[in-house]
C-alpha cells in the first residue's frame, strides 16, 4: 500500500507536468511560426526577383487595370445589353460543363464512397485501393487534368467536363464516405438476412439515409464547378472563360465585353449560390412547416 501511494503522482506532479507540456508546446509553436515566416519571406523575395515588373515597384498600380475596364465599360454602357446577349450562349455552355461534370462526378464519387466504407464495400479487401484512387482524383488540380486532355483531345468543353468530373469524384468520394461512416448498418444487415444482393442493400438500406447529405454536397460542388469551368476556359476549354480570355487579350477597345462577361459570371454565381443554399437547407433541415409540426 505504501509503495502504491509512493508511486502515485500528486497534484503538484500533475501540475508541473502539465506546465512543462504547455511550455514545450509553446516553444514548438514558436519555432514553427518562425520557420513559416522565414519561408514566406524567402519565397516572396524569390518570386519578386523573378517578376519582370517587380511587385514592390508596381503594387501601387494594382487598380489601374480594373479602372480602365470600368471606365471603358461606362463609356460604352449603351452597348452593355447587346454584349450580355452576345455572351449568354457562352454562359449556357459554362453551366452545361459544370452540370455535366457535377452529375458524372457525383455518380463516380458515390461509387468510390461505397467502395471505401467498411460494412458497405463490395470488396472489403480493396477499401485502401479505392481510398487512394479518391485521394489521387482530388489531389490533381482540374487545370492540370484539362491541359493533358486538351493535348490529347483538342480544345473544347469535353476536356473541361472530364477534368472537373474527375476532381469532383475525388472530392465527393471523400465527403460521401464520411457521411457513410455515420449511417446505420442495421438496415443493411436486415436486407442481407433476407437475401438482398449488394446493390439492393445499398439502394434500399444506405441511400435513403445519406441521400439528403449527398445531394447537399453535390449542390455545393456545383457552385464550385461553375467557377472551375470558367477558369478552365482560359486554357481553351470553352465557355465564358474562353470569351473572357479573348476579350482581355485584345486589350483596350474590348474592355466593355470583359465587363459584360464579369457581370454574367457574377450574377450567375450569386443566383446559383442562393438557390443551392436554399435547397441544401431544405434537404438537411426540412421545410419550416415540417419543422414546426
Amino acid at each position: 500500500m505504501t509503495e502504491l501511494t509512493a508511486g502515485t503522482p500528486t497534484v503538484e506532479d500533475i501540475r508541473d507536468e502539465y506546465t512543462a507540456m504547455t511550455r514545450r508546446k509553446k516553444v514548438y509553436g514558436g519555432i514553427l511560426l518562425i520557420l513559416f515566416v522565414v519561408m514566406m519571406a524567402a519565397g516572396f523575395r524569390t518570386a519578386d526577383s523573378r517578376n519582370a515588373g517587380s511587385f514592390i515597384d508596381g503594387w501601387h498600380r494594382i487598380l489601374d487595370y480594373p479602372s480602365e475596364v470600368l471606365s471603358e465599360a461606362w463609356e460604352k454602357i449603351a452597348e452593355m445589353p447587346a454584349n450580355l446577349v452576345t455572351f449568354f450562349p457562352a454562359l449556357v455552355e459554362t453551366l452545361n460543363i459544370a452540370a455535366a461534370a457535377t452529375l458524372a462526378g457525383t455518380i463516380l464519387g458515390t461509387f468510390l464512397a461505397l467502395m471505401s466504407t467498411r460494412g458497405m464495400a463490395y470488396w472489403p479487401s480493396l477499401i485502401p485501393l479505392f481510398r487512394r484512387i479518391s485521394d489521387v482524383f482530388r489531389a490533381v488540380p482540374e487545370i492540370v487534368i484539362a491541359l493533358v486532355l486538351i493535348f490529347i483531345l483538342g480544345g473544347g468543353p469535353v476536356p473541361a467536363m472530364i477534368a472537373i468530373a474527375i476532381h469532383t469524384a475525388g472530392a465527393l468520394g471523400k465527403l460521401f464516405s464520411e457521411v457513410n461512416e455515420n449511417a446505420s448498418l442495421k438496415p443493411v444487415e436486415g436486407l442481407q438476412s433476407v437475401g438482398a444482393n449488394w446493390s439492393q442493400r445499398m439502394y434500399l438500406g444506405v441511400i435513403p439515409q445519406v441521400g439528403p447529405n449527398y445531394v447537399s454536397y453535390a449542390l455545393l460542388r456545383f457552385e464550385i464547378n461553375i467557377r472551375a469551368s470558367a477558369i478552365l476556359g482560359f486554357v481553351g476549354a470553352g465557355g465564358l472563360g474562353y470569351e473572357l480570355r479573348n476579350a482581355m487579350s485584345w486589350g483596350q477597345g474590348r474592355y466593355d465585353e470583359a465587363a459584360a462577361i464579369f457581370i454574367l459570371l457574377f450574377v450567375t454565381i450569386v443566383v446559383v449560390d442562393q438557390l443551392s443554399g436554399y435547397l441544401r437547407d431544405r434537404l438537411t433541415h426540412g421545410s419550416e412547416k415540417g419543422a414546426s409540426a
